[in-house]
């Protein structure tokens, strides 16, 4: 990736004078100030404040291992303090925005045990104009060589929190499927995944998370009291949190800051505190838009197993195909192509990666795929078998490989992998991290179901293009509860794609499913499915009805002009839970998309164009609701017309309940 400026300066040692225990770090505006020091008895503790209001106030630090002289976190003392300065600009193969600035002040804190071991560790912090990240760094060392972390004791003491928007963690067994809580720091009752939001009571936002997540387990987070989040590594089956050996780094602990709630969305801090692209040539990393069988599954029309109703069959990808080619698609996914999905009790162990069904010829489908510029993109379900899927997956990529193949969607229907540990502990991490790097090596890019969370390893390595991560569109299939309430949303870009690109898999243009229960459908209007593709971002994006469904509908122009790479994102408008506007810009022309949504209240908003280019003219494309739009009676009713705008323009635009606007605004 070209790096546009780096700027590396000021890099200053100091040791601790008799008497000093805490330094401060200012971010690059002055406006964020971080504050570390050490208690009387030796505990390390920070602070973080914007503008002289306090963000966290007093929280811990330190770790407590396994063995004797466990605690890592208490009679230390200061002994080092380092300083420095970076900035660059880079730039993404693919992304919401296409440069980033990475521009951060740093303070590193060498704490030392006062007492006979003088086992030492780093605290690294990180301040940014939009807020804060920090990691554990442990050199290498006489007194700690190999070591078992027990407990993380990270806590984030937050000041003045009005409300969280969270979900409950790994326990549950839900992969982060779980429709959004907002509660009382108080009122959480379970370990509760990252990202997680919090409002202040100021009307500032902040976001907990983490980044870099490598070779350690997921952190959770669980109340301490009203307003303490006590960091909760997820344990392997032992209890055991992590292996380490020095030399030995943490994932950052980051935590955005937003004066408004588009901040949260428009800050890179994740991004930024990964190393930066491993892969040499990423011109074979294309984002693109794709169609496929997967929904005709969840609504009952195909079986992923092979039968009467088999949906991957030579034929049916043909076909597919067609449509693709027809409409300017990239890809055609493919799910239930291989043997194992007739395996007993959702068995892993029983998938084979590199065997056909038989009404299923590989080779043939990627060769007419190819000849009408359409590639098939491979699925790979393990059912939680880690074990077996790594047996078989350098021959199951080489295949993929071998046919022309760049993009595969990989699923892992188990909270706990090869029936013992959890998909979000250390064992898991290994995984993930493993087939994403032999994925590279193979040119395949990845869109992981049922994954690991995101923390910004498309860095590092882009072909992470997508993932799952939270309760999608197929919950509107088959869900007991009717599919995701419209808010569901108008929360997800400010909680689940603060960590990354979201598989969300919208477009549904028929709410009358070929199923005996039909009480589930999306809660939304068919213009809500438009507006999707601009407000959920992702740079695999797949038009998921059938084919048959988009025949004849204005309305699907808009899904087959929208790209799905931007040169800049911006969040117009946004009340959590309520509504949300987007604008994106296209990375390869001048033109720019609007995307608005609702919960189950019809709303009014103003649309300033203030972003357009002030010396032009642009037309504006607009797919809205109808006057008798909504998501429970009448979700198909929607209008098209054009419009005549300018950077001066103030779109009045109206939303049905559960609906939506998308706008296509064309330079002239």
């Amino acid at each position: 990736m070209k790096k546009l400026a780096i700027f590396i300066f000021c890099f200053i040692s100091l040791m601790c004078n008799a008497g000093e225990s805490s330094y401060s770090l200012f971010s690059p505006d002055k406006k964020i100030e971080i504050t570390v020091g050490v208690t009387a008895n030796g505990n390390p503790i920070y602070y973080i404040s914007k503008q002289n209001k306090s963000i966290i106030n007093q929280s811990s630090l330190g770790f407590q291992l396994v063995g004797a002289d466990s605690m890592l976190c208490r009679d230390l003392r200061i002994v080092d303090v380092k300083y420095s300065s970076f900035d660059e600009t880079w730039e993404q193969p693919w992304g919401e925005s296409r440069f980033v600035r990475n521009h951060y002040n740093e303070m590193t804190i060498l704490l030392q045990e006062n007492n006979q071991l003088h086992r030492k560790f780093k605290v690294c912090f990180r301040a940014f104009d939009d807020g804060v990240g920090f990691r554990y760094e442990f050199p290498q060392q006489d007194s700690l060589n190999y070591f078992i972390i027990q407990d993380e004791k990270t806590e984030f003491n937050i000041a003045n929190a009005r409300s969280a928007w969270w979900i409950p963690s790994h326990a549950e067994g839900s992969y982060y499927e779980s429709l959004y809580r907002n509660t009382k720091i108080a009122e959480i009752n379970s370990n509760a995944a990252t990202p997680f939001t919090v409002a202040l009571e100021d009307g500032r936002y902040i976001a907990i998370h983490e980044a870099n997540l490598t070779d350690y387990a997921s952190m959770t987070l669980l109340p301490a009291s009203s307003t303490v989040l006590k960091c909760e590594l997820v344990p392997w089956a032992s209890g055991v949190k992590v292996y380490a050996c020095t030399p030995f780094v943490s994932p950052w602990r980051t935590i955005i800051i937003g004066d408004k709630l588009g901040d949260l969305a428009e800050s890179r801090l994740e991004l930024n505190l990964n190393e930066p692209c491993k892969i040499e040539d990423t011109s074979w990393i294309k984002p693109m838009k794709y169609i496929g069988i997967w929904w005709g599954m969840h609504i009952g029309k195909y079986t992923w197993y092979m039968g009467p109703h088999h949906g991957a069959t030579t034929e049916n990808m043909k076909m597919y195909m067609d449509f693709a080619a027809k409409n300017g698609f990239g890809g055609v996914l493919a799910e239930g192509w291989n043997y194992g999905w007739e395996c007993p009790y959702y068995d892993g162990n029983w998938f084979n990666f590199v065997t056909p069904y038989p009404d299923f010829d590989l080779a043939e489908i990627c060769r007419y795929g190819a000849s009408k510029g359409v590639q098939l993109i491979g699925h790979h379900e393990t059912y939680g078998g880690v074990r077996n899927y790594e047996a078989q997956m350098e021959e199951g990529y080489k295949l993929y490989q071998q046919n022309g193949m760049h993009a595969l969607k990989s699923g892992y229907v188990k909270p706990k992998f090869d029936k013992t540990e959890w998909h979000d502990g250390q064992y898991g991490v290994r995984h993930y991290r493993y087939a994403l790097e032999k994925a590279a090596e193979y040119q395949l890019t990845l869109d992981v179901h049922e994954p690991i969370k995101e923390t910004g390893i498309r860095r590092t390595y882009p072909n992470l293009m997508s993932q799952e991560g939270a309760r999608g569109q197929e919950f509107n299939a088959w869900s007991a509860d009717g599919g995701n309430p419209p808010s569901h949303v108008t929360i997800l870009p400010f909680t689940r794609l603060l960590a990354g690109p979201l598989d969300y898999t919208p477009g549904v243009f028929n709410f009358k499913y070929p199923r005996k229960d039909q009480r589930a459908r999306p809660q939304s209007t068919l213009v809500n499915q438009l507006a999707l593709y601009v407000v959920l971002y992702s740079p695999l994006q797949m038009a998921c009805d059938l084919p048959e469904n988009y025949e004849g509908f204005k309305a699907f122009d808009f899904i087959k002009d929208v790209p799905v790479d931007w040169e800049e994102s911006k969040v117009l408008n946004a009340e959590l839970g309520d509504y949300v506007t987007i604008a994106r810009k296209d990375r390869n022309s001048e033109n720019w998309y609007v995307g608005s949504v609702t919960d189950e209240h019809a709303r009014e908003l103003s649309i300033p164009l203030d972003f357009l280019d002030a010396k032009a003219k642009y037309v504006a494309q607009i797919y809205a609701d109808g006057a008798k739009a909504d998501y429970r009676t009448n979700p198909m009713d929607n209008v098209y017309y054009e419009k005549n705008v300018t950077a001066k323009t103030v779109l009045k635009i109206k939303l049905a309940p559960g609906g939506g606007q998308a706008i296509r605004i064309v330079k002239k």
